[in-house]
Protein backbone atom coordinates (compact mmCIF):
# COMPACT_ATOMS: atom_id res chain seq x y z
CA UNK A 1 0.00 0.00 0.00
CA UNK A 2 1.47 3.60 -0.76
CA UNK A 3 2.17 5.37 2.09
CA UNK A 4 0.37 9.20 -0.15
CA UNK A 5 -1.95 9.14 -2.10
CA UNK A 6 -3.34 7.78 1.01
CA UNK A 7 -2.63 10.84 3.57
CA UNK A 8 -3.86 14.60 3.06
CA UNK A 9 -4.86 15.43 6.48
CA UNK A 10 -6.71 18.78 7.08
CA UNK A 11 -7.10 20.76 9.94
CA UNK A 12 -4.29 21.51 12.56
CA UNK A 13 -1.81 22.56 10.63
CA UNK A 14 1.16 21.93 12.69
CA UNK A 15 1.13 18.12 12.58
CA UNK A 16 -1.20 17.62 9.76
CA UNK A 17 -0.07 19.27 6.68
CA UNK A 18 0.61 15.84 5.97
CA UNK A 19 -0.80 16.13 2.54
CA UNK A 20 -2.12 17.71 -0.82
CA UNK A 21 0.05 14.52 -6.40
CA UNK A 22 0.01 16.10 -12.12
CA UNK A 23 1.48 19.31 -14.95
CA UNK A 24 4.30 20.12 -17.46
CA UNK A 25 7.35 22.35 -19.19
CA UNK A 26 8.31 24.78 -20.90
CA UNK A 27 6.85 28.02 -20.41
CA UNK A 28 8.92 31.44 -20.31
CA UNK A 29 7.66 34.20 -17.55
CA UNK A 30 4.79 36.00 -18.69
CA UNK A 31 1.27 36.69 -18.45
CA UNK A 32 -1.70 34.03 -18.66
CA UNK A 33 -3.74 34.36 -21.43
CA UNK A 34 -6.77 34.47 -20.34
CA UNK A 35 -7.87 36.86 -17.38
CA UNK A 36 -10.35 34.85 -15.07
CA UNK A 37 -13.71 36.05 -15.13
CA UNK A 38 -15.06 38.21 -11.87
CA UNK A 39 -17.29 36.18 -9.56
CA UNK A 40 -19.95 37.86 -7.32
CA UNK A 41 -20.05 36.51 -4.32
CA UNK A 42 -23.61 34.19 -3.46
CA UNK A 43 -25.80 36.06 -1.19
CA UNK A 44 -26.36 34.48 2.27
CA UNK A 45 -29.70 32.34 1.89
CA UNK A 46 -30.32 32.68 -1.77
CA UNK A 47 -30.26 30.86 -4.80
CA UNK A 48 -27.47 32.09 -6.95
CA UNK A 49 -28.65 32.61 -10.52
CA UNK A 50 -27.79 29.89 -12.93
CA UNK A 51 -24.82 29.84 -14.11
CA UNK A 52 -23.97 30.72 -17.67
CA UNK A 53 -23.23 27.21 -19.12
CA UNK A 54 -19.14 27.79 -20.78
CA UNK A 55 -17.97 25.59 -23.88
CA UNK A 56 -19.81 22.35 -25.24
CA UNK A 57 -21.71 20.72 -22.74
CA UNK A 58 -24.03 17.80 -23.68
CA UNK A 59 -27.57 18.56 -23.40
CA UNK A 60 -27.83 15.67 -20.68
CA UNK A 61 -25.95 17.53 -18.22
CA UNK A 62 -26.87 20.91 -19.07
CA UNK A 63 -29.11 20.24 -15.95
CA UNK A 64 -26.57 20.01 -13.41
CA UNK A 65 -24.52 22.96 -15.78
CA UNK A 66 -27.67 25.62 -14.67
CA UNK A 67 -28.89 24.25 -11.28
CA UNK A 68 -29.59 27.06 -8.90
CA UNK A 69 -27.49 26.30 -5.62
CA UNK A 70 -28.87 27.76 -2.18
CA UNK A 71 -25.77 29.19 0.16
CA UNK A 72 -26.34 29.54 3.24
CA UNK A 73 -24.06 30.75 6.55
CA UNK A 74 -22.31 27.69 7.84
CA UNK A 75 -19.26 27.43 10.46
CA UNK A 76 -19.05 30.92 11.42
CA UNK A 77 -18.01 33.02 8.51
CA UNK A 78 -18.51 30.77 5.77
CA UNK A 79 -20.95 29.83 3.10
CA UNK A 80 -22.05 26.33 2.26
CA UNK A 81 -23.83 24.40 0.31
CA UNK A 82 -25.07 21.18 -1.78
CA UNK A 83 -23.86 20.85 -5.44
CA UNK A 84 -25.48 17.81 -7.63
CA UNK A 85 -23.55 15.97 -10.11
CA UNK A 86 -24.38 12.79 -12.03
CA UNK A 87 -23.41 9.21 -10.37
CA UNK A 88 -22.29 8.11 -14.02
CA UNK A 89 -21.12 10.02 -16.70
CA UNK A 90 -22.45 7.91 -19.53
CA UNK A 91 -25.83 7.55 -17.95
CA UNK A 92 -26.27 11.02 -16.18
CA UNK A 93 -30.13 10.46 -15.77
CA UNK A 94 -29.90 7.36 -14.02
CA UNK A 95 -29.04 8.74 -10.39
CA UNK A 96 -27.56 12.08 -8.81
CA UNK A 97 -25.23 12.59 -6.02
CA UNK A 98 -24.29 15.15 -4.09
CA UNK A 99 -21.45 17.13 -3.08
CA UNK A 100 -20.44 19.16 0.37
CA UNK A 101 -18.65 22.51 -0.60
CA UNK A 102 -17.81 26.10 1.52
CA UNK A 103 -16.73 29.26 0.21
CA UNK A 104 -14.26 31.68 2.14
CA UNK A 105 -14.96 35.05 0.74
CA UNK A 106 -12.85 37.50 -0.78
CA UNK A 107 -15.07 40.32 -0.06
CA UNK A 108 -14.96 43.37 -2.61
CA UNK A 109 -14.71 42.13 -5.93
CA UNK A 110 -12.89 38.90 -6.24
CA UNK A 111 -10.91 38.19 -9.39
CA UNK A 112 -12.37 34.43 -9.29
CA UNK A 113 -12.83 31.69 -7.49
CA UNK A 114 -9.90 28.97 -6.65
CA UNK A 115 -10.92 25.49 -5.71
CA UNK A 116 -8.53 23.62 -3.88
CA UNK A 117 -7.79 20.08 -3.06
CA UNK A 118 -5.65 18.88 -0.23
CA UNK A 119 -5.08 15.50 -1.43
CA UNK A 120 -5.57 11.74 -0.42
CA UNK A 121 -7.42 10.34 -2.05
CA UNK A 122 -9.88 11.39 0.63
CA UNK A 123 -8.95 14.44 1.62
CA UNK A 124 -11.48 16.63 2.56
CA UNK A 125 -11.47 20.01 0.92
CA UNK A 126 -14.39 21.08 3.08
CA UNK A 127 -12.31 20.53 6.24
CA UNK A 128 -9.52 22.15 4.50
CA UNK A 129 -11.34 25.80 4.07
CA UNK A 130 -12.70 25.09 7.51
CA UNK A 131 -9.89 24.36 9.77
CA UNK A 132 -6.91 25.16 7.46
CA UNK A 133 -7.05 27.89 5.09
CA UNK A 134 -4.60 29.74 6.49
CA UNK A 135 -2.43 27.06 6.51
CA UNK A 136 -2.81 26.15 2.83
CA UNK A 137 -3.11 29.74 1.10
CA UNK A 138 -1.81 33.13 2.00
CA UNK A 139 -3.52 36.06 2.92
CA UNK A 140 -3.05 37.81 -0.20
CA UNK A 141 -4.41 35.11 -2.21
CA UNK A 142 -7.60 35.27 0.10
CA UNK A 143 -8.01 38.50 -0.75
CA UNK A 144 -8.07 38.29 -4.23
CA UNK A 145 -9.62 35.27 -4.53
CA UNK A 146 -12.79 33.09 -3.05
CA UNK A 147 -11.37 29.98 -1.95
CA UNK A 148 -13.76 26.85 -2.38
CA UNK A 149 -13.17 23.86 -0.67
CA UNK A 150 -15.54 20.57 -1.69
CA UNK A 151 -15.43 16.95 -0.36
CA UNK A 152 -15.06 14.71 -3.67
CA UNK A 153 -17.39 12.23 -4.67
CA UNK A 154 -17.10 9.68 -1.86
CA UNK A 155 -15.88 11.73 0.50
CA UNK A 156 -16.88 12.99 3.88
CA UNK A 157 -20.31 15.02 3.86
CA UNK A 158 -20.51 14.49 0.08
CA UNK A 159 -21.86 11.07 -1.28
CA UNK A 160 -20.04 9.20 1.15
CA UNK A 161 -18.28 5.61 0.35
CA UNK A 162 -18.93 3.65 3.30
CA UNK A 163 -17.41 0.54 4.02
CA UNK A 164 -16.75 0.06 7.89
CA UNK A 165 -17.89 0.99 11.58
CA UNK A 166 -15.44 2.76 13.64
CA UNK A 167 -14.67 0.05 15.96
CA UNK A 168 -13.98 -1.70 12.42
CA UNK A 169 -11.86 0.96 11.34
CA UNK A 170 -10.08 0.45 14.38
CA UNK A 171 -9.31 -3.40 14.01
CA UNK A 172 -8.49 -2.95 10.35
CA UNK A 173 -5.84 0.02 11.65
CA UNK A 174 -4.03 -2.79 13.91
CA UNK A 175 -4.21 -5.68 11.86
CA UNK A 176 -0.82 -6.89 10.91
CA UNK A 177 -0.07 -9.71 8.49
CA UNK A 178 2.36 -11.14 6.89
CA UNK A 179 2.03 -12.12 2.72
CA UNK A 180 5.23 -12.96 2.34
CA UNK A 181 4.28 -16.68 3.68
CA UNK A 182 1.98 -18.48 2.11
CA UNK A 183 -0.06 -18.95 4.80
CA UNK A 184 0.04 -15.15 5.54
CA UNK A 185 -0.63 -14.03 1.89
CA UNK A 186 -4.45 -16.38 1.87
CA UNK A 187 -4.95 -14.81 5.10
CA UNK A 188 -4.63 -11.40 3.64
CA UNK A 189 -6.51 -12.02 0.41
CA UNK A 190 -9.59 -13.31 2.84
CA UNK A 191 -9.24 -10.30 4.89
CA UNK A 192 -9.40 -8.42 1.95
CA UNK A 193 -12.14 -9.95 0.19
CA UNK A 194 -14.42 -9.43 3.70
CA UNK A 195 -13.36 -6.00 3.89
CA UNK A 196 -14.56 -5.69 -0.49
CA UNK A 197 -17.82 -7.06 0.27
CA UNK A 198 -18.59 -5.03 2.80
CA UNK A 199 -17.87 -2.05 0.97
CA UNK A 200 -19.85 -3.52 -1.57
CA UNK A 201 -22.71 -3.84 0.18
CA UNK A 202 -22.88 -0.81 2.24
CA UNK A 203 -21.98 1.42 -0.71
CA UNK A 204 -23.63 0.08 -3.78
CA UNK A 205 -22.54 1.50 -6.96
CA UNK A 206 -21.35 4.71 -5.89
CA UNK A 207 -18.35 2.13 -5.25
CA UNK A 208 -18.10 2.19 -9.08
CA UNK A 209 -17.89 5.08 -9.82
CA UNK A 210 -15.32 7.29 -7.45
CA UNK A 211 -12.53 6.98 -9.85
CA UNK A 212 -10.50 10.12 -10.88
CA UNK A 213 -11.60 10.83 -13.90
CA UNK A 214 -15.02 11.18 -12.57
CA UNK A 215 -14.14 13.58 -9.83
CA UNK A 216 -12.43 16.02 -12.44
CA UNK A 217 -15.70 15.60 -14.50
CA UNK A 218 -17.17 17.36 -11.07
CA UNK A 219 -14.96 20.12 -11.15
CA UNK A 220 -15.90 21.56 -14.34
CA UNK A 221 -19.30 21.63 -12.35
CA UNK A 222 -18.08 23.09 -9.23
CA UNK A 223 -16.95 25.82 -12.01
CA UNK A 224 -19.76 26.32 -13.66
CA UNK A 225 -21.96 27.18 -10.60
CA UNK A 226 -18.90 28.91 -9.02
CA UNK A 227 -19.68 31.35 -12.16
CA UNK A 228 -15.90 31.46 -13.49
CA UNK A 229 -15.48 30.38 -17.38
CA UNK A 230 -12.37 28.63 -16.52
CA UNK A 231 -11.26 26.76 -13.36
CA UNK A 232 -8.72 27.87 -11.43
CA UNK A 233 -7.34 25.24 -9.01
CA UNK A 234 -4.91 24.61 -6.31
CA UNK A 235 -4.27 21.00 -5.87
CA UNK A 236 -1.82 19.31 -3.26
CA UNK A 237 -0.45 15.69 -3.69
CA UNK A 238 -3.06 13.70 -5.02
CA UNK A 239 -5.03 16.75 -5.72
CA UNK A 240 -2.26 17.51 -8.69
CA UNK A 241 -3.55 13.97 -10.07
CA UNK A 242 -7.06 15.30 -9.90
CA UNK A 243 -6.06 18.62 -11.63
CA UNK A 244 -4.01 16.99 -14.61
CA UNK A 245 -7.03 14.72 -14.60
CA UNK A 246 -9.16 17.94 -15.04
CA UNK A 247 -6.61 19.59 -17.55
CA UNK A 248 -6.49 16.67 -19.83
CA UNK A 249 -10.25 16.12 -20.27
CA UNK A 250 -11.19 20.45 -20.47
CA UNK A 251 -7.56 21.95 -21.29
CA UNK A 252 -9.52 24.94 -22.97
CA UNK A 253 -11.21 25.37 -19.87
CA UNK A 254 -7.89 26.07 -17.24
CA UNK A 255 -7.42 28.86 -16.03
CA UNK A 256 -5.24 29.28 -13.29
CA UNK A 257 -3.81 26.26 -12.00
CA UNK A 258 -1.21 25.50 -9.49
CA UNK A 259 0.02 21.62 -8.61
CA UNK A 260 1.83 21.36 -5.53
CA UNK A 261 3.62 17.56 -4.98
CA UNK A 262 2.85 16.31 -8.53
CA UNK A 263 1.94 12.79 -9.06
CA UNK A 264 3.43 11.62 -12.22
CA UNK A 265 -0.08 10.15 -14.26
CA UNK A 266 2.42 7.80 -16.10
CA UNK A 267 3.62 5.71 -13.34
CA UNK A 268 1.94 2.88 -11.99
CA UNK A 269 0.83 1.55 -9.14
CA UNK A 270 3.75 -0.19 -8.18
CA UNK A 271 6.21 2.39 -9.58
CA UNK A 272 4.30 4.89 -7.23
CA UNK A 273 4.99 2.55 -4.05
CA UNK A 274 8.75 2.21 -5.03
CA UNK A 275 9.08 5.90 -5.32
CA UNK A 276 7.66 6.80 -2.15
CA UNK A 277 9.73 3.87 -0.74
CA UNK A 278 12.79 5.17 -1.62
CA UNK A 279 12.07 8.57 -0.88
CA UNK A 280 11.00 7.98 2.45
CA UNK A 281 14.14 6.39 3.21
CA UNK A 282 15.80 9.43 2.20
CA UNK A 283 13.57 11.54 4.46
CA UNK A 284 14.18 9.10 7.36
CA UNK A 285 17.88 9.86 7.05
CA UNK A 286 17.33 13.85 6.58
CA UNK A 287 15.10 13.46 9.89
CA UNK A 288 18.36 11.15 11.75
CA UNK A 289 21.06 13.52 10.69
CA UNK A 290 18.62 16.50 11.93
CA UNK A 291 17.89 14.72 15.09
CA UNK A 292 21.43 14.18 15.96
CA UNK A 293 22.49 17.62 16.13
CA UNK A 294 20.06 17.89 19.47
CA UNK A 295 21.34 16.91 22.74
CA UNK A 296 18.26 15.20 23.40
CA UNK A 297 17.95 13.16 20.32
CA UNK A 298 17.98 9.27 21.05
CA UNK A 299 19.10 8.29 18.17
CA UNK A 300 23.10 7.60 19.16
CA UNK A 301 26.07 6.88 17.23
CA UNK A 302 26.42 7.79 13.21
CA UNK A 303 23.38 8.44 11.26
CA UNK A 304 23.48 4.69 10.05
CA UNK A 305 23.38 3.60 13.72
CA UNK A 306 20.64 6.25 14.05
CA UNK A 307 18.40 4.56 11.79
CA UNK A 308 19.19 1.12 12.89
CA UNK A 309 17.61 2.24 16.17
CA UNK A 310 14.48 2.98 14.50
CA UNK A 311 14.62 -0.63 12.41
CA UNK A 312 15.11 -2.03 15.56
CA UNK A 313 12.19 -0.41 17.39
CA UNK A 314 9.90 -1.47 14.41
CA UNK A 315 11.08 -4.90 14.49
CA UNK A 316 10.59 -5.15 18.35
CA UNK A 317 7.21 -3.47 18.16
CA UNK A 318 6.23 -6.33 15.37
CA UNK A 319 7.36 -8.99 17.75
CA UNK A 320 5.49 -7.74 20.93
CA UNK A 321 3.33 -4.99 20.18
CA UNK A 322 3.14 -2.25 22.89
CA UNK A 323 0.30 -1.00 25.55
CA UNK A 324 -0.13 3.05 25.21
CA UNK A 325 -1.48 4.87 28.44
CA UNK A 326 -5.28 4.10 27.07
CA UNK A 327 -5.19 0.67 27.49
CA UNK A 328 -4.84 0.52 23.51
CA UNK A 329 -2.87 -1.76 21.99
CA UNK A 330 -0.13 -0.49 19.53
CA UNK A 331 1.33 -2.83 16.55
CA UNK A 332 3.47 -2.26 14.05
CA UNK A 333 1.12 -1.03 11.12
CA UNK A 334 -0.10 1.64 13.89
CA UNK A 335 3.61 2.67 14.97
CA UNK A 336 4.32 3.06 11.56
CA UNK A 337 1.59 5.23 10.40
CA UNK A 338 2.52 7.03 13.50
CA UNK A 339 5.97 7.59 12.37
CA UNK A 340 5.71 8.51 9.35
CA UNK A 341 3.26 11.33 10.20
CA UNK A 342 5.95 13.60 11.46
CA UNK A 343 8.14 13.31 8.37
CA UNK A 344 5.76 14.87 5.89
CA UNK A 345 6.88 17.91 7.71
CA UNK A 346 10.03 18.53 8.49
CA UNK A 347 8.81 21.26 11.20
CA UNK A 348 7.21 18.48 13.26
CA UNK A 349 10.24 16.49 13.75
CA UNK A 350 10.54 17.54 17.51
CA UNK A 351 7.19 15.17 17.41
CA UNK A 352 8.27 12.49 16.25
CA UNK A 353 12.01 12.88 18.29
CA UNK A 354 9.60 13.12 21.15
CA UNK A 355 7.86 9.78 20.00
CA UNK A 356 10.81 7.88 19.78
CA UNK A 357 12.22 8.71 22.74
CA UNK A 358 9.27 7.53 24.61
CA UNK A 359 8.69 4.12 22.71
CA UNK A 360 12.04 3.07 23.09
CA UNK A 361 11.34 3.16 27.04
CA UNK A 362 8.00 1.03 25.89
CA UNK A 363 5.80 4.04 26.23
CA UNK A 364 3.99 4.29 22.47
CA UNK A 365 1.19 6.69 23.40
CA UNK A 366 2.94 9.30 21.63
CA UNK A 367 3.44 7.57 18.56
CA UNK A 368 -0.21 6.60 18.95
CA UNK A 369 -1.39 10.19 19.28
CA UNK A 370 0.36 10.91 15.93
CA UNK A 371 -1.05 7.95 14.32
CA UNK A 372 -4.60 8.60 15.26
CA UNK A 373 -4.22 12.53 14.05
CA UNK A 374 -3.17 10.63 10.77
CA UNK A 375 -6.23 8.93 10.96
CA UNK A 376 -8.39 11.74 12.53
CA UNK A 377 -9.74 9.70 14.74
CA UNK A 378 -11.23 11.20 18.46
CA UNK A 379 -10.60 10.37 21.71
CA UNK A 380 -13.95 9.27 21.88
CA UNK A 381 -13.04 6.56 19.22
CA UNK A 382 -15.28 7.88 16.42
CA UNK A 383 -13.76 9.53 13.10
CA UNK A 384 -13.49 13.06 11.35
CA UNK A 385 -13.65 11.24 7.98
CA UNK A 386 -14.16 8.24 6.02
CA UNK A 387 -10.40 8.74 4.05
CA UNK A 388 -9.12 5.34 5.20
CA UNK A 389 -11.95 3.46 2.71
CA UNK A 390 -11.94 6.19 -0.20
CA UNK A 391 -8.47 5.85 -0.25
CA UNK A 392 -8.66 1.92 -1.46
CA UNK A 393 -12.17 2.41 -3.61
CA UNK A 394 -10.34 5.10 -5.42
CA UNK A 395 -6.89 3.17 -6.08
CA UNK A 396 -8.92 0.12 -7.21
CA UNK A 397 -10.52 1.97 -9.88
CA UNK A 398 -7.70 4.13 -10.73
CA UNK A 399 -5.02 1.30 -10.77
CA UNK A 400 -4.66 -1.71 -12.55
CA UNK A 401 -2.98 -4.01 -9.75
CA UNK A 402 0.04 -6.69 -9.82
CA UNK A 403 -1.76 -9.24 -8.01
CA UNK A 404 0.23 -12.74 -9.11
CA UNK A 405 2.47 -13.99 -6.28
CA UNK A 406 5.62 -14.28 -7.57
CA UNK A 407 5.76 -10.96 -9.10
CA UNK A 408 4.43 -9.13 -5.59
CA UNK A 409 7.46 -11.33 -3.70
CA UNK A 410 9.70 -9.95 -6.60
CA UNK A 411 8.29 -6.25 -5.90
CA UNK A 412 8.62 -7.08 -2.30
CA UNK A 413 12.10 -7.56 -2.66
CA UNK A 414 12.92 -4.48 -4.55
CA UNK A 415 10.71 -2.24 -1.80
CA UNK A 416 12.94 -3.55 0.84
CA UNK A 417 16.09 -3.01 -1.04
CA UNK A 418 14.77 0.61 -1.77
CA UNK A 419 13.67 0.94 2.26
CA UNK A 420 15.19 -1.76 4.77
CA UNK A 421 12.97 0.64 6.61
CA UNK A 422 9.54 0.74 5.37
CA UNK A 423 10.02 -1.42 2.27
CA UNK A 424 8.21 -4.32 3.53
CA UNK A 425 5.25 -2.41 5.09
CA UNK A 426 4.55 -1.21 1.60
CA UNK A 427 4.58 -4.78 -0.11
CA UNK A 428 1.29 -6.91 -1.55
CA UNK A 429 -0.69 -3.89 -1.79
CA UNK A 430 -2.57 -5.28 -4.87
CA UNK A 431 -3.96 -7.70 -3.13
CA UNK A 432 -6.42 -5.13 -1.56
CA UNK A 433 -7.89 -5.28 -4.96
CA UNK A 434 -7.79 -8.18 -6.04
CA UNK A 435 -11.35 -8.80 -4.82
CA UNK A 436 -13.16 -5.86 -5.44
CA UNK A 437 -16.47 -5.15 -6.86
CA UNK A 438 -15.45 -3.20 -9.90
CA UNK A 439 -12.67 -3.41 -11.97
CA UNK A 440 -10.16 -0.34 -13.03
CA UNK A 441 -11.77 1.90 -15.73
CA UNK A 442 -8.07 3.84 -16.46
CA UNK A 443 -4.60 2.84 -17.04
CA UNK A 444 -1.70 5.47 -16.13
CA UNK A 445 -0.82 7.38 -18.92
CA UNK A 446 0.94 10.80 -19.62
CA UNK A 447 -1.24 13.72 -19.77
CA UNK A 448 -0.26 16.64 -22.16
CA UNK A 449 -3.15 19.13 -21.60
CA UNK A 450 -2.42 20.26 -24.87
CA UNK A 451 -4.06 23.87 -25.43
CA UNK A 452 -4.18 24.47 -21.64
CA UNK A 453 -2.75 28.30 -20.60
CA UNK A 454 -0.10 27.73 -18.67
CA UNK A 455 0.41 25.31 -15.00
CA UNK A 456 2.34 26.38 -12.46
CA UNK A 457 3.67 22.75 -11.07
CA UNK A 458 5.55 22.98 -7.89
CA UNK A 459 8.03 20.43 -6.32
CA UNK A 460 10.23 20.20 -3.05
CA UNK A 461 12.98 18.25 -3.63
CA UNK A 462 12.96 16.42 0.01
CA UNK A 463 9.45 15.59 -0.27
CA UNK A 464 8.96 12.07 0.95
CA UNK A 465 4.94 11.36 -0.29
CA UNK A 466 5.39 12.70 -3.85
CA UNK A 467 9.04 12.38 -4.96
CA UNK A 468 10.37 15.51 -6.62
CA UNK A 469 11.22 13.69 -9.86
CA UNK A 470 7.38 12.94 -10.01
CA UNK A 471 6.90 16.54 -10.24
CA UNK A 472 10.03 16.80 -12.86
CA UNK A 473 8.00 14.57 -14.47
CA UNK A 474 4.73 16.15 -14.52
CA UNK A 475 6.06 19.48 -15.53
CA UNK A 476 7.56 17.30 -18.55
CA UNK A 477 4.43 15.89 -19.74
CA UNK A 478 2.37 18.93 -19.69
CA UNK A 479 2.62 21.21 -22.79
CA UNK A 480 1.77 24.35 -20.95
CA UNK A 481 3.34 23.74 -17.56
CA UNK A 482 6.47 25.51 -15.68
CA UNK A 483 8.54 24.03 -12.69
CA UNK A 484 9.03 25.55 -9.62
CA UNK A 485 11.28 24.06 -7.37
CA UNK A 486 11.63 24.51 -3.42
CA UNK A 487 15.08 23.28 -2.06
CA UNK A 488 13.62 22.19 1.46
CA UNK A 489 12.60 18.56 3.65
CA UNK A 490 8.40 17.51 3.59
CA UNK A 491 5.40 17.25 1.45
CA UNK A 492 4.31 20.08 -0.70
CA UNK A 493 5.46 23.96 -0.53
CA UNK A 494 2.62 26.63 -1.01
CA UNK A 495 1.49 27.87 2.43
CA UNK A 496 4.57 26.41 4.33
CA UNK A 497 7.62 27.57 2.16
CA UNK A 498 9.28 30.50 1.67
CA UNK A 499 8.63 33.86 0.06
CA UNK A 500 9.80 33.09 -2.61
CA UNK A 501 6.89 30.12 -3.36
CA UNK A 502 4.00 32.45 -2.20
CA UNK A 503 5.20 34.93 -4.46
CA UNK A 504 5.36 32.97 -7.41
CA UNK A 505 1.99 31.21 -6.75
CA UNK A 506 0.31 34.28 -5.54
CA UNK A 507 1.93 36.68 -8.65
CA UNK A 508 0.79 34.03 -11.17
CA UNK A 509 -2.92 33.30 -9.31
CA UNK A 510 -3.50 37.32 -8.84
CA UNK A 511 -1.52 39.45 -11.57
CA UNK A 512 -1.36 36.29 -14.25
CA UNK A 513 2.97 36.43 -13.80
CA UNK A 514 3.70 32.92 -14.55
CA UNK A 515 7.01 31.73 -13.12
CA UNK A 516 10.23 31.21 -14.83
CA UNK A 517 10.80 27.36 -15.96
CA UNK A 518 12.91 26.02 -13.96
CA UNK A 519 12.85 28.70 -11.09
CA UNK A 520 14.55 27.66 -7.34
CA UNK A 521 13.86 28.53 -4.27
CA UNK A 522 15.83 27.94 -1.42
Amino acid sequence: MTLERRRSRAGSRSVRRACAAAAAALMVAGLVACTPGKTDAPSKGTQSAAPEVIGDVPGNLREFYEQEVVWESCEGDFLCATIDVPLDYDDPGKRSIELSVILSEAGGSPKGTVLVNPGGPGGSGYATVRDSLQGVTTDRLRGEYNILGFDPRGVGRSTPVDCLSDEEVDQARTQVLDPSTEAGLEEARASAAEYASACAESSGELLGFVDTESAARDLDILRAVAGDRKLNYLGFSYGTFLGATYAELFPEKVGRMVLDGGLDPAASNEEVTLGQARAFEKAIRAYVQDCQSSSNCPLKGSVDDGIQTIRDLIASVESSPLTAADGRLVTASVFISGFILPLYNDANWPALTQALSSALRGDPTTMLMLADLGAERNEDGSYESNSYEVFSAVNCLDYPMETDPVQMAADAAELEEASPTLGRFLAYGGVTCESWPYEPVSEPRPFAAEGADPIVVVGTTGDPATPYEWSQALARQLDSAVLVTWEAEGHTAYGRGNQCIADAVDDYFIDGTVPEDGLVCS
